[in-house]
């Protein structure tokens, strides 16, 4: 398939996430959609208002059967991401899958091990692995712009009802209307219930809850700039803090993470956290990695910033605190070791700030990334094993946060314990 090729995509699970990532590819020259599924008729009318002419089906599996499309977008809800994907694969089909690549641990081999055999194009739709701000930070962090990374922080706050996944449920939504049964798929069985389809992020049973959401960006991130497979040691902790509205994952959550010195970076901690009602809805999403010699920042969106403070050249006294004449020897002792020099902006450790422009749509950028990964038939980097070691620490964190436990994870072998 050359680059001007036309490509005829499907999506699988047409709901908002997924009618942004066909928009998103539609943007791209000589892409066009066959198809769409989903268990809620009003959303495959949805997709024909919007793209008349298309074939849906509530039968994910009906469109897999179609020769006519390439490559399929899955935005189903989290539990039917690996299943489905393997299915694509397996039927010869490229695969966007968004974010968490699985729901359970079991199932990222399986992912992996399906993709490797299928010689298809897998990606996982964890946008900011496209994002220009932690290239840039990884180009920096190389260089050693900040000396050696010991810490990173990272946040992604959600301020709004939508935000913490209070989504609409329609008037509409009746056993006729929705395909309750090809929707629990694998999950526990349980009565109709709308809210648990339409708002299903807030149930353990069809979701992964803040970390599958959310903690796989800031992983995905961290990953991207430093070039780390992943941690060896995973805490996290939080609560039910605000949203008291039925669901059975936390809204606030903190997570602890160690990683080892490795050939690609130092050994460092990285603290990530998600609060749905933050004070600073202005300041919702961001890193912070620190170095021995300053600090780099960024809000992923517009720009990073590089603040250096070398290190100090003395290491100062506290002579005053003893008697004068052991003053006096310890300050002799010291001008000898540490004799006065021109001051420089350096030897003054005021810090010396770098700001640059990164571009903003990181959405875009990934989906193009896979459309070229498609047609030129060389994977983006974010393919099943990236996925996993983004996702599988994440949801490591929900083990951690339910259990009670700290987790241990080998990102080499993709193993937890």
């Amino acid at each position: 398939m050359m680059a001007n090729d036309n490509l005829r995509i499907a999506l699988l699970g047409s709901g908002g996430m997924g009618q942004g990532d066909v928009k998103d590819a539609l943007k791209v020259e000589g892409v066009e959609i066959g198809a769409a599924a989903d268990v809620y008729d009003s959303r495959l009318d949805r997709m024909k208002e919007l793209y008349p002419g298309i074939v849906t089906s509530r039968d994910y599996r009906e469109i897999l059967a179609r020769p006519d499309i390439d490559a399929v977008i899955v935005a189903t809800p989290d539990h039917w991401h690996a299943q489905i994907t393997i299915d694509a694969l397996a039927a010869g089909k490229d695969v966007y899958c968004e974010k968490p690549m699985v729901q359970k641990m079991e199932d990222g081999k399986r992912v992996i091990a399906a993709a490797k055999k299928s010689g298809k194009i897998f990606q996982m739709g964890s946008q900011y692995a496209s994002a220009h701000a932690f290239q840039k930070i990884r180009t920096l962090l190389a260089s050693g712009a900040i000396g050696e990374l010991n810490m990173v922080e990272a946040w992604l706050d959600r301020n709004t009802a939508l935000g913490a996944w209070q989504y609409s449920i329609p008037s509409d939504a009746t056993p006729q209307n929705v395909d309750w049964d090809r929707f629990l798929g694998n999950a526990p069985k349980r009565p109709f219930e709308p809210i648990r389809l339409f708002r299903w992020r807030n149930y353990r049973d069809y979701g992964t809850a803040v970390a599958g959401d959310l903690y796989v960006h800031l992983f995905t991130g961290l990953h991207t700039a430093t070039g780390a497979l992943g941690p060896k040691r995973i805490y996290s902790t939080g609560g039910l803090r605000y949203w008291n509205d039925g669901r059975d994952v936390p809204d606030t959550q903190i997570g602890v993470i160690d990683y080892d010195k490795s050939e690609h970076h130092p050994q460092f901690q990285f603290m990530l956290r998600v609060n749905f009602k933050s004070s600073k809805p202005d300041e919702d999403f961001g890193y912070r990695f620190i170095g021995s010699e300053g600090t780099i920042t960024t809000d992923v969106s517009s720009h990073v910033t590089v603040n250096r403070t070398p290190r100090e050249q003395e290491p100062g006294n506290t002579a005053d605190t003893f008697s004068k004449q052991i003053e006096a020897q310890v300050l002799r002792e010291y001008a000898a070791k540490y004799p006065k020099q021109t001051p420089t902006p350096a030897s003054l450790g005021g810090p010396s700030e770098q700001r640059f422009t990164v571009v903003k749509d990181a959405h875009m950028i990934h989906m193009r990334n896979f459309i070229d990964a498609v047609r030129s038939r060389k994977p983006f980097f974010e393919d099943a094993e990236f996925g996993f070691r983004a996702t599988g620490p994440a949801l490591l964190c929900n083990t951690s946060y339910f259990e009670k436990r700290v987790c241990f994870w080998d990102a080499a072998t993709m193993t937890a314990s």
